[in-house]
This record gives C-alpha cells, structure tokens and sequence, in this order.
C-alpha cells in the first residue's frame, strides 16, 4: 500500500506514448471546439442514435429526433443505403448566459448501408414522439426461402 501511493506503483508513473497522444488528441479537440463556439462545446458525437433490426420481411431502422419535425427530414433510398438527413432546430435565447450547452443544432446527416437487397418502392416512415421509425422490407431475392424437401 505504501508503495503504491509513495512511487504510482505499479507502473512508477511512466505513461505510454499511446495515451499521452490520446490525451494530447482530445486537448486539441476541445481547443478547436473552443474557436469554432467562441466557447466549449462538447462534441454530442454521432447524431442521431440509431437502432437497426432485421425480421424476416424487412429491416427497421429507428432514430432518435427529439424535436425534430416530419418537415425537417430527407429520407433516400438508393441501392441498399438509407440516407436520414434533416435540421434540427434548437430556440436559443441571446440574453441568457449558458452554464452548460449540450445540445446542438444545426443539419445532419446519417447514411447506412443495409446487410440485403431492399424493395424501395414499399418502404414506409412515421415519426412519433420524436422516434423515427423507416420499414424498409426485403426484396423477394433477400428473404429465406423454405426448401421442401422430398423422399
């Protein structure tokens, strides 16, 4: 126990060089939030958060949009890619000083690349309480097709 608090036992305070670049590479990244803002901004990552299963007559793409409206949305269907590209907007108040700001607005776009071939004229979207949801069905040479087998 001494040891370990006296000399950062076990590693005696050595740092690998992959983590002081992960370190620098986030510093640097803040630092361009920072210019880009005016202020920090933290990065919300990948918008939007979206959830893809498959059953067996259509693959459903769901997508989370809160506050988006059916307006703001562009969905594509080329190949076997759905593209979901849209606005969003975010009121904000100009004599209101922020302590922390998270939520970002502005246009986005998520493309995604389906695992089988899709029947693009059938594909249906609805959006409900800022969920959105796309049934993209199968072709007929995408979906299982049962062998009989005869003796």
């Amino acid at each position: 126990m001494f040891t370990r608090g006296f000399f950062d036992f076990p590693d005696l305070g050595w740092r690998s060089p992959f983590e002081e670049m992960d370190r620098m590479r986030r510093y640097i990244d803040q630092l361009m939030g920072q210019a880009e803002s005016g202020y920090a901004l933290p990065r919300a990552g990948v918008f939007p958060l979206i959830n893809l299963t498959e059953s067996k007559e259509a693959y459903i793409l769901r997508a989370e949009l809160p506050g988006v409206k059916a307006g703001d949305l562009d969905i594509q269907a080329t190949g076997r890619n759905i593209t979901i590209s849209g606005e969003r907007k975010i009121e904000t108040d100009q004599n209101a000083t922020y302590h922390r700001r998270e939520r970002s607005a502005g246009s986005f776009s998520r493309a995604l690349t389906l695992p089988g071939e899709i029947d693009r004229d059938k594909i249906e979207a609805s959006l409900k309480d800022g969920v959105l949801t796309v049934s993209v069905p199968k072709s007929e040479k995408a979906k299982a097709k049962q062998i009989e087998i005869k003796s």
